[in-house]
């Protein structure tokens, strides 16, 4: 291998994903700057993405259910890049980066099958339900047979967005299962 190849082995290396701490809540900003300065430094080989590992959710508040966004892991942002000292100092002096996950030195990349996990894990079809209810809340029905009958939540079940209510009919508690949709919290 002559001198020429060997500082361009040096150079191109492999491209690993690495983890990137960010502020909080300016992760999208921040994977944005980061292509940005990658491609005005013409290292656009060299950083080639750049991720905020989200996924979508459904949240039902106030009767009405809305899909939203949620951040994976909360104030990291993943970069797949070579690691030499131009693209260490490129992310590490972005404006909202904090540094990277790993030794001051030395960044830690991430294992090939936990990036898999990941980029699986965001790509889950079926978004999961998040209750803004606790069992053991008085909540009221809104809607279905059992309309303004007011009640006390047993169990809850975010996958399937539902909730066990116990409502007293004639007297007696019986256990109903209701969409969270059909019930607001008192």
């Amino acid at each position: 291998m002559n001198k020429e190849q060997k500082n361009k082995t040096e150079t191109q290396g492999t491209q690993e994903w690495y983890i990137v701490n960010a502020y909080s809540g300016h992760e999208k900003r921040v994977a944005n700057q980061i292509q940005q300065r990658a491609k005005a430094n013409n290292l656009e080989d060299l950083i080639t993405e750049v991720l905020v590992p989200i996924q979508n959710k459904i949240v039902v508040s106030e009767g009405k259910k809305r899909t939203v966004e949620e951040k994976i892991f909360p104030g990291y942002v993943l970069v797949k890049m070579i690691m030499n000292d131009q693209t260490w100092q490129i992310i590490r002096n972005t404006e909202g980066v904090t540094g990277f996950v790993g030794t001051e030195r030395k960044p830690t990349p991430l294992n090939p099958e936990e990036v898999k996990s990941i980029l699986a894990y965001m790509k889950v079809e079926q978004p999961s339900y998040q209750a803004s209810f606790a069992v053991g809340d008085a909540v009221k029905v809104m809607d279905g047979p059992f309309k303004d009958f007011v009640g006390s939540i047993s169990e809850i079940n975010e996958d399937k967005g539902q909730v066990k209510v116990l409502l007293s009919v004639f007297g007696r508690e019986t256990p109903v299962i209701l969409d969270f949709l059909q019930i607001t919290r008192l």
